[in-house]
């Protein structure tokens, strides 16, 4: 089951389940559309692996499996 972390690694911004502006790795590093792609180049600087969009989860799945409330910032 995947986190859906709520937040972007690296600016800190929200990533609400619901963002299509989520991205992360196969580690589920997770980072917003912008960093992804303009500071990252798509790759992520934690794992070296591919940034692609994070899925969302349906709202009635969400409400029985819910998202991580837990942040992760790290400096990159």
């Amino acid at each position: 089951m995947l986190d859906l972390r709520p937040n972007c690694e690296c600016c800190d911004r929200d990533l609400p389940p619901e963002s299509p502006e989520a991205r992360f790795c196969s580690f589920e590093c997770t980072f917003c559309s912008a960093c992804a792609g303009e500071r990252f180049r798509g790759a992520c600087p934690n794992c070296g692996g591919e940034l692609a969009p994070r899925p969302r989860r349906p709202a009635a799945a969400l409400a029985k499996y819910p998202a991580s409330t837990t942040r992760v910032l790290k400096p990159h």
